[in-house]
């Protein structure tokens, strides 16, 4: 029987479940609230029963996106968020108590490992562990291990953790193995595929596209038995399993913690979705072109992208990717060229903190996201003064060649 692909399914995604008056695309509910005729009803659907109640914990048009997000990771089911922090804080939040143990990959996003800080301080025991190597993140493991989190290419150091590796060392011992794959998206990568439990997606990054909306999403891939989870709590414990762990999600880090996606926004994500696979495809193979490019440019010192042969992680990336490696690369810039003098020299590529947006953005990693961790914990993460992140977008390559060239040229002592 013939299966559509990624961007037929997305496209049609809509109709399937018979938007109102014909449209295309599932319109924006900006209620609030929502009433019912039948008192029984409206019990039903606080005790569990599929519908809509208080906007805070979801609206018709969230319940569009999360279905596409569902459908892109091959879940069983998903929630959004009003930002892909908000899903990884009310996933830690919710299912890790005082006392658990999670294990890190150590080269998470800043943001990300503020936050793990913050949860050791409640009480949560962190491990941060080189989880390319994946002897270290065994060695890390406890009897108090709940849980074990990596991104699929790290930000802003391009490393590859040994995926796979991790969903078959989480499946041994029965933890839970988040991902969070926004920096490769469903469209190069199904976390899935390596026995991942959950997976975060940041959609304001590559599945919304155009730097225009906020959003994140958990969802659940089906393979993790939540019977056997000790912290889902008992009135969540209903029905069939599966559905446990995304339940308490949804309860405690929307209901409970409010950090709810708008309509406006999820509706602006679910439109960019469409484009995702073209999208990746202009991505990958600008920012191939431009890594070779850089890496043969005497301004250069070194440049961090998987698709180059030199890559640590090359060969892995090739594998768990299927040859594309995303439009996230990080370059050190060579001795003698100032950092901010030669970004403002740079005429089509942005200065912007965003990532995966359609133009190419490039950013100070060591003075801005990595600031607040201070000099020695960089030097640990690899990210030297002159470390730049670029986001790769997808202008016409010869223009963002000629737009590194020109500026690289100008910032060389003379």
């Amino acid at each position: 029987m013939h299966k559509n692909g990624l961007t037929t399914e997305i496209l049609h995604s809509d109709r399937k479940q018979s938007v109102e008056h014909g449209a295309v695309h599932k319109p924006m509910h900006p209620s609030s609230q929502y009433i019912y005729e039948d008192a029984r009803e409206l019990a039903a659907v606080f005790q569990g029963k599929a519908g809509y109640t208080y906007s805070r914990q979801g609206t018709p048009t969230t319940g569009a996106l999360e279905a596409k997000i569902t459908l892109m990771e091959d879940g069983v089911g998903s929630v959004s968020f009003a930002s892909g922090m908000a899903a990884i804080t009310a996933v830690l939040t919710t299912l890790l108590k005082r006392g658990d143990h999670l294990v890190s990959s150590k080269y998470v996003f800043g943001n990300t490992s503020s936050l793990l800080g913050t949860l050791a301080d409640l009480g949560i025991e962190i491990s941060f562990v080189d989880a390319t190597d994946i002897d270290q993140v065994r060695a890390a493991l406890r009897p108090n291990t709940r849980m074990v989190f990596a991104e699929t290419i790290a930000n802003p150091g391009t490393q590859i953790a040994d995926l796979k590796g991790m969903g078959e060392l989480c499946r041994e011992h029965g933890v839970v193995y988040m991902v969070d794959n926004t920096m490769t998206s469903p469209s190069l990568f199904r976390p899935r595929e390596v026995g991942a439990s959950l997976v975060m997606n940041s959609l304001s990054k590559y599945i919304a596209g155009h730097g225009h909306a906020l959003g994140g999403s958990i969802t659940d891939t089906g393979l993790y038995d939540w019977s056997d989870y000790p912290n889902i709590a008992e009135p969540y414990r209903k029905g069939q399993p599966t559905g446990w762990g995304l339940l308490q999600i949804k309860k405690k880090g929307l209901r409970d913690m409010g950090g709810t996606l708008a309509a406006e926004p999820a509706h602006r994500i679910a439109i960019g979705a469409e484009t995702l696979a073209l999208r990746m495809e202009r991505h990958c193979s600008n920012a191939l072109a431009l890594a070779r490019f850089l890496q043969a440019h005497r301004g250069v010192a070194k440049v961090h992208y998987p698709g180059l042969a030199g890559h640590a992680q090359h060969a892995r990336a090739t594998e768990l990717f299927g040859g594309r490696y995303g439009g996230l690369m990080g370059i050190e810039l060579a001795e003698g060229i100032d950092c901010f003098d030669f970004m403002n020299r740079l005429r089509i590529v942005l200065l912007a903190t965003h990532l995966g947006d359609t133009r190419s953005l490039a950013l100070p990693a060591a003075h801005t996201i990595y600031y607040e961790m201070g000099p020695e914990r960089r030097r640990q993460m690899g990210i030297v003064d002159s470390f730049i992140r670029l986001s790769v977008g997808i202008e016409d390559q010869a223009d963002l060649i000629h737009d590194f060239d020109q500026a690289l040229q100008a910032s060389m002592p003379r």
